[in-house]
């Protein structure tokens, strides 16, 4: 069974850090390009950040852009989402996502990735 499972969420007040984990089980996305979307309630899924297979490429929402850094370790599976500089507007549950087809490009749109994890909640208080 493949899973994703994403951890690291918490509480953290404005101006501090977090750094999230996906760590990946049941096959290997070392080939698969991978992002991070979030979802505030009451608002649609966001796109946050992506990455390409071998790390390579990135692309940030612009929203996180110089804030967040998107990075992974294909040797351990696991996908990181570093957040600096949180601001209460950061609130939301964090979904780590990974596309089906080796070497695809990095994408925007949710519906281009077929495998999710069950998110992980981030709290920024003012």
């Amino acid at each position: 069974q493949v899973q994703l499972v994403e951890s690291g969420g918490g509480s953290v007040q404005a101006g501090g850090s977090l750094r999230l984990s996906c760590v990946a089980s049941g096959r290997t996305f070392s080939s698969n390009a991978m992002g991070w979307f979030r979802q505030a309630p009451g608002k649609e899924r966001e796109f946050v950040a992506a990455v390409n297979w071998s790390g390579g490429s990135t692309d940030y929402g612009d929203s996180v852009k110089g804030r967040f850094t998107i990075s992974r370790d294909n040797a351990k599976n696991t996908m990181y989402l570093q957040m600096n500089s949180l601001k209460p507007e950061d609130t939301a549950v964090y979904y780590c996502a990974a596309r089906n087809s080796p070497y695809s490009i990095i994408s925007r749109v949710p519906v281009h990735y077929a495998y999710w994890g069950q998110g992980t909640q981030v709290t920024v208080s003012s």
